[in-house]
């Protein structure tokens, strides 16, 4: 291969960097052979490390189409001499200048090398038995030359992306297993400041940038495990705790069981005449004839009062906070367009359950069965999806028929409309 340095034709200057391309060329091991597909590949995850552009790389994918095989090696010639016009449309058609401009980065890459002409044509010279002897164009040498480089870079761009990929899978996973046991340690009641909990973990999620360095994921991977640890530890302080309450009740009901001198046992008692006729004709409560007609005529007076209670209905009211955080459109409705406690909640709720048009019976069915709380803050949520459903009253009255049934909670409503609504959004009362 002939290793002499050749100057570019016209008004193209020649460079040092142009110069250590063509030696770097010159010198490949004998018998070495890559794959151009395979290399070119490499090239295309590895160009950001290049500093190379997709057009540029689509300009080297015409260039490669003209060497013939797929194996490029360097007792081949490796150079290619198509025109412009046969390069430009095994490139898509690129305009001519845009053709010469991504040559010449492929050249100030040091990807390609110009053999050029006396005339600055691009020929080739055969010889008496038809083999190309000499030809000017664009040497593909460098390619082989910086075969290993290339697959390197590639290699590391590879690693940097499983990286990423893993610890973003990492943040997922630790992000869901966090908004889960908020909501656990709120659903069976654990005492904790939930609310600051939270707070801090819609922080942490916030501060997640879409384009964060490997190392900013890092670090927010460390804060959301630290904070997942916290609460682990404070649940499984709460399981703990009530193991032992368990294990002190069931040996205190085992101690009276076996007191085997309870006066109910050892000392058989029976009832006299006047104990047994009360017992078989139990005395009438002096109820008014007006009371017993009204509780005829409301029969589900108790029924619903008991339906009011959230525990029934397996509901208990979030942290105010949280609530205006997953929902702060609900604020404007306040009073004074302030929300400082559930009293203005509820009164901003009534509102917006005017303005939606839900009818009061819808929503006193949801205050009965939910709670007035857990009923305001459905109403917030409705607000926040207005958008999105077609007829308010009859989402609430469905989901109040779940609630009955234990089939519906707010916690997954809320976690969802807490996403859409960073921390930097959050109105206070």
């Amino acid at each position: 291969m002939d290793v002499i340095a050749t100057t570019p034709f016209g008004r193209r200057a020649m460079t040092l960097g142009m110069l250590a391309s063509q030696l770097d060329a010159g010198d490949i091991e004998p018998g070495k052979v890559v794959d151009k597909w395979k290399i070119f590949r490499a090239l295309c995850e590895a160009r950001a490390v290049l500093d190379i552009g997709d057009r540029a790389l689509a300009v080297l994918s015409a260039l490669l189409s003209f060497q013939p095989g797929n194996e490029l090696s360097g007792e081949q010639g490796l150079v290619v001499f198509p025109s412009n016009a046969q390069l430009s449309i095994r490139a898509h058609g690129m305009a001519p200048a845009t053709l010469r401009r991504h040559l010449a980065d492929l050249v100030r890459a040091g990807l390609i090398i110009r053999r050029d002409s006396p005339n600055g044509k691009r020929y080739a010279r055969k010889g008496a038995e038809g083999a190309i002897e000499q030809a000017f164009g664009f040497s593909l040498a460098p390619l082989v030359a910086r075969a290993e480089e290339i697959e390197a870079a590639a290699a590391l761009i590879r690693a940097e992306q499983e990286a990423f990929r893993l610890t973003r899978e990492r943040i997922s996973l630790c992000r869901r297993d966090i908004a889960k046991l908020i909501q656990t340690g709120m659903d069976e009641g654990v005492r904790a400041d939930w609310e600051t909990l939270f707070l801090d973990f819609r922080g942490l999620v916030g501060g997640i940038q879409r384009n964060a360095s490997i190392e900013a994921l890092e670090q927010a991977l460390l804060s959301l495990g630290q904070l997942r640890s916290d609460i682990v530890n404070t649940l499984e302080k709460a399981v703990n705790s009530r193991k032992i309450s368990a294990s002190e009740s069931q040996i205190e009901r085992l101690i009276q069981n076996s007191n085997t001198q309870s006066p109910s046992e050892s000392e058989p008692r029976f009832e006299t005449k006047q104990e047994a006729r009360a017992v078989k004709e139990p005395d009438r409560p002096s109820v008014p004839p007006a009371a017993l007609t009204e509780d005829v005529e409301r029969p589900s007076q108790t029924y619903q009062a008991r339906r009011g209670d959230p525990s029934v209905a397996g509901l208990r009211p979030f942290p105010l906070g949280m609530v205006l955080q997953a929902c702060p459109d609900i604020v404007d409705y306040g009073p004074g367009g302030v929300i400082a406690n559930w009293r203005d909640m509820m009164s901003a709720a009534v509102v917006v359950r005017s303005m939606l048009g839900v009818s009061p019976s819808a929503y006193q069915e949801a205050c009965e069965v939910m709670g007035p709380e857990n009923a305001a803050t459905v109403m917030a949520c409705i607000l926040e999806k207005a958008g999105h459903i077609n007829s308010a009253g009859g989402y609430l009255r469905d989901l109040t028929r779940r609630a009955g049934r234990g089939e519906f909670g707010i916690g997954p409503m809320l976690m969802s409309l807490a996403k859409a609504n960073p921390p930097a959004t959050r109105k206070t009362g």
